[in-house]
């Protein structure tokens, strides 16, 4: 996200709210943040972000005012990770590390490799914070996932460990 960078540049904090509205998917419009429909208070986020509410108001003011911003911004929208419910659910999660991230193919492998263990994937997720440095995938499987597939998905092209959750 390097128009993030370049715009808060000089603005340490406002950038740190910034990263934090997009981690989050939280959206901005007129100055306003909302977490898909619902608004979020400046106080709000500002405990999120560990910075005063004022930071929080002129991060959204900056925002909405640079065009570039408010689109990107604007666009947002949260999201369910099934991630952290997968056994209340029956499935199993994997989460992949790649080799390198830029890499095609990393996903249309171990995909591969589940639909041929005869599972199905109610859910993939590649996290990635910016710098594609500590991009990981998450997978959700629908059931468990046999100990066998393992090492066939750690073989798939791009992919530097498994781990499953």
């Amino acid at each position: 996200m390097d128009c993030i960078g370049e715009e808060f540049s000089r603005f340490p904090s406002q950038e740190k709210v910034a990263m934090l509205l997009l981690r989050q998917g939280i959206r901005v419009e007129g100055g306003r943040a909302y977490c898909n429909s619902i608004g979020q208070s400046d106080a709000a986020i500002a405990r999120a972000a560990g910075v005063d509410r004022r930071v929080v108001r002129s991060t959204l003011e900056r925002i909405s005012g640079t065009p570039g911003l408010s689109r990107l911004f604007s666009e947002l929208q949260s999201m369910l990770l099934m991630a952290n419910v997968a056994p209340e659910i029956g499935c199993t999660t994997l989460e992949i590390i790649p080799t390198d991230a830029t890499m095609p193919g990393i996903l249309a492998g171990i995909t591969d490799v589940i639909f041929k263990g005869g599972l199905s994937v109610r859910q993939a997720v590649v996290d990635d914070p910016g710098t594609r440095m500590d991009s990981h995938l998450i997978v959700v499987v629908d059931g468990h996932v046999p100990s066998e597939l393992l090492p066939a998905i750690k073989q798939c092209r791009g992919v530097s460990s498994v781990m499953l959750r």
